[in-house]
């Protein structure tokens, strides 16, 4: 029931239409900037923590649990969505966040492991939920024609905000009396700016009716009609899902290999902040210059293939050389190759699918699937590092990561070819018609 101060909906449809697109979408940007801003005082952090209180042979055990947790947040997340309009969640998420960094800040100066993995956790936890809710919100200013002008520039604010925090918790750290665990007091202020945005722009009325909010996921497949369809999207399901196995294996050397270059806390956090800086200053690179060549000159399927590829050799070279600078290229050639030309690449693959069972699909994905392999994942490092004598038989990680990217690769090249043929499928005129 609406009060009588609410506006009503033409109301704040005329409200948003004299808001100038560019200002909105320059505050959507300085809110997504300050969003991933505030993610990477926390990751670094966080990373740094836990090795500092386990070993990394123990993160597998941590990521699992981890995973579970998400699976659990997002039925409760749900219900609330159903209960209350989404920007009071929002605002709600922001000040709930900053309480927890806080008290976060003063468990972390104890020596237990337990309020460490509770904080990677957590950081898991808002990763998924400030990033969500940004662009649920962002959804309700833009038609798709406006999206398609615009979100562009919206996204590379993320990119520059992962790129300039990293930095920044890696220059307070270095150049400042601040501690690691005095990271998150940053980040519970660039919160407090992101809540104050968020209120600023709801004020504006520049948000559209989202009290009938839709869940944040599906946990089950979407049904197609039609073998061909159906077949398709398995097939990127498959191809993307065999990323996200291998992710957890290159995340584990990384952080074996930062945990024995790295003993000192301080050290580490910076230098962590600094690789995160790195990597996505590379992700922004390849996003603005490699990824629009590529998939002009070459097509979809070169740039997809280019993960996977370098992925391989970059295993190869580890297991060879070992040490931090071939572990980095690996971890680069994981998260900075998926961060831009894989992450534009795929989005192509869904074009040629009807939008409602696209929508159904990348949900199941990017939520429950992505999840649930992060888990398979980390059940492999444990199979082969410490629940049986594998490794000491030749299987190593190293191995695994350049099988599982072979086997990527093949299921690319299949992929490719159907989503050749069904993107020819599109381009026929219908029966009847003659093209235009």
């Amino acid at each position: 029931m609406q009060s009588e101060t609410d506006p009503s909906p033409v109301e704040d449809q005329q409200a948003r239409r004299k808001t100038p697109a560019i200002l909105q979408s320059s505050l959507l940007f300085v809110n997504f900037f300050l969003i991933i801003t505030a993610l990477y005082q926390m990751k670094p952090a966080s990373r740094s923590q836990i090795l500092e209180v386990l070993r990394a042979d123990n993160l597998p055990y941590v990521w699992i649990g981890s995973a579970l947790a998400i699976f659990i947040f997002i039925n409760i997340y749900n219900r609330i969505l159903r209960r209350v309009s989404r920007v009071r969640v929002v605002l709600g998420s922001a000040l709930l966040v900053m309480v927890c960094l806080v008290a976060f800040r003063f468990a972390l100066m104890g020596h237990g492991p337990v309020a460490s993995v509770l904080f990677y956790v957590f950081v898991d936890l808002v990763g998924v939920t400030l990033v969500e809710q940004f662009w649920s919100l962002a959804n309700s200013i833009y038609s798709t024609k406006d999206g398609k002008n615009w979100y562009g520039m919206v996204g590379t604010g993320g990119l520059i905000g992962g790129m300039t925090g990293s930095a920044l918790g890696a220059y307070l750290i270095h150049y400042t009396p601040l501690q690691t665990p005095d990271l998150l007091l940053v980040a519970a202020f660039i919160v407090g700016l992101i809540f104050a945005i968020t209120l600023w722009m709801h004020h504006l009325q520049l948000y559209g009716d989202l009290k009938q909010s839709s869940p944040i996921t599906h946990t089950s497949w979407p049904y197609q009609n039609g073998r061909q369809h159906r077949n398709y999207l398995l097939l990127i399901a498959a191809a993307l899902l065999m990323a996200q196995l291998i992710s957890p294996l290159v995340e584990f050397q990384f952080m074996k290999i930062v945990e024995t270059s790295f003993p000192e806390r301080e050290v580490r956090t910076a230098t962590l902040s600094l690789f995160f800086s790195v990597l996505s200053g590379f992700s922004i690179f390849v996003n603005l210059l490699v990824t629009p060549i590529v998939l002009k000159r070459l097509g979809v399927l070169a740039g997809l293939l280019i993960q996977p590829f370098l992925l391989a050799v970059s295993a190869g070279v580890f297991n060879l050389y070992g040490g931090f600078l071939a572990g980095a290229a690996m971890k680069i050639a994981d998260r900075g190759l998926s961060y831009s030309i894989t992450r534009a690449s795929k989005e192509l693959l869904y074009i040629p699918v009807d939008k409602l069972v696209m929508y159904q699909a990348k949900a199941w994905i990017d939520m429950f699937g992505y999840r649930t392999f992060k888990i398979v994942g980390a059940v492999t490092i444990l199979v082969l590092t410490q629940w049986t004598n594998l490794a000491t038989n030749g299987f190593n990680l190293n191995g695994v990561i350049i099988l599982s990217s072979a086997v990527w690769i093949g299921l690319l090249v299949v992929l490719s070819r159907r989503y050749q043929a069904l993107d020819s499928d599109r381009s026929l005129p219908v029966q009847g018609q003659s093209k235009s």
